[in-house]
């Protein structure tokens, strides 16, 4: 079944990947309501209606789910039982089971290890108790990870040896937690791919990703890896998908060892940051993919018009002032997104630019140069 153009969809959450769904969405031609708890949000500014109340506010869900033929997330965090719930009333994807996976780490690694998906080394720690038990010092050194609610670096703490555990732990308020080993690593790259209810699945070019302090930084596209590798990484990508019972925009992110061993990091069961370069590149955009998934339309064409990078704008360059943004806009192959938050803040993603050129050599000389620019 399609659902037709002048339709309204729903939105959980209000951030920037909603705001560029119901940008996508609105060109065409459907109409969205944002459902988020926030008086105003990236999203909930541009869209034709706006609902504030708490994600597990059920007369407010009972409003979404009865006006909305479709409802979609634009981030895992939202509550497996508010989609549960809409599920009753209207069209809901991804769907809860997948979400509710992907959003907690303990779950997540143990549903890749059970299905044989090549993961690193990593132990749950629920409470004192799994601390106070041996912990295979192989694991060390390593990285301490909150299992839910953990972002952009948020709820990880390095850790060198077994001693420092517990105080560790305690930092991060003892909630559960994932311990992974850390590995040396010679890339890391995400696959991001559209499935719909009848098994098709299309991918996106595989962006590599360069991260300042646990913060996607840069995304450079196509990855100069083998073809091997990616080829491995789409495969392992799409068997996720399908194990998940996955519909919708997926992103798969990979950790890439100096052995050229793969290895799946995480699962983010939306349209990922490193996506953002198919606004520019792409003939469909991920958020354009999401739309056309979640109403039953044909998947668009993923091919990549012009080689792409990607370089996210963060709060840290509002320090003095509001930054010259006539040094990106003077490049006349350089794309500028700003995603309408009202407040800068150091880490926190403001908009991003995306450099397109005829190779990926000259879009990062492009890019860091821009960057240079505005830093300066």
């Amino acid at each position: 079944m399609h659902i037709r153009p002048g339709t309204m969809l729903g939105m959980l959450g209000g951030g920037q990947l909603g705001r560029m769904f119901t940008m996508a969405a609105q060109q065409m031609g459907y109409r969205v309501t944002v459902l988020d708890p926030a008086a105003e949000s990236p999203a909930a500014n541009i869209a034709e209606r706006h609902l504030q109340a708490d994600y597990l506010d059920y007369r407010a869900l009972d409003e979404l789910g009865s006006t909305c033929a479709a409802v979609t997330i634009e981030f895992e965090n939202v509550p497996a039982q508010a989609l549960r719930y809409l599920a009753q009333r209207c069209i809901v994807s991804p769907n809860a089971e997948s979400v509710s996976i992907a959003q907690n780490r303990i779950l997540e690694k143990q549903f890749l290890m059970e299905n044989g998906f090549p993961v690193v080394p990593f132990v749950a720690i629920r409470s004192e108790k799994d601390i106070s038990r041996k912990i295979d010092a192989s694991l060390f050194p390593c990285i301490l990870k909150i299992s839910q609610f953990g972002y952009d670096g948020k709820g990880q703490i390095q850790i060198e040896n077994t001693d420092i555990l517990p105080e560790r732990f305690a930092d991060l308020g003892s909630r559960p937690c994932v311990l992974e080993k850390r590995l040396p690593l010679a890339h890391e790259i995400s696959v991001i791919l559209a499935r719909d209810n009848h098994n098709r699945i299309t991918f996106f070019p595989v962006p590599e990703n360069r991260h300042v302090k646990g913060i996607l930084d840069t995304s450079i596209v196509p990855a100069g890896l083998s073809d091997k590798i990616i080829e491995e990484a789409c495969e392992i990508a799409r068997q996720v998908a399908i194990r998940l019972n996955y519909i919708g925009v997926l992103c798969v992110e990979f950790f890439v060892l100096n052995n050229d061993q793969v290895l799946v990091n995480e699962i983010a069961p939306r349209p990922h940051n490193s996506g953002h370069y198919s606004l520019d590149a792409c003939i469909t955009s991920q958020f354009e993919q999401q739309v056309r998934v979640l109403c039953g339309l044909p998947h668009g064409s993923t091919k990549q018009v012009q080689a792409a990078v990607m370089i996210n704008i963060l709060g840290d360059l509002w320090q003095n002032d509001e930054p010259a943004w006539d040094q990106i806009l003077r490049h006349s192959q350089a794309k500028l997104h700003l995603y309408g938050k009202r407040e800068a803040k150091p880490g926190r993603k403001m908009g991003h630019f995306t450099v397109l050129a005829d190779s990926t050599e000259e879009a990062f000389l492009q890019a860091q140069h821009i960057r240079h620019d505005l830093q300066s």
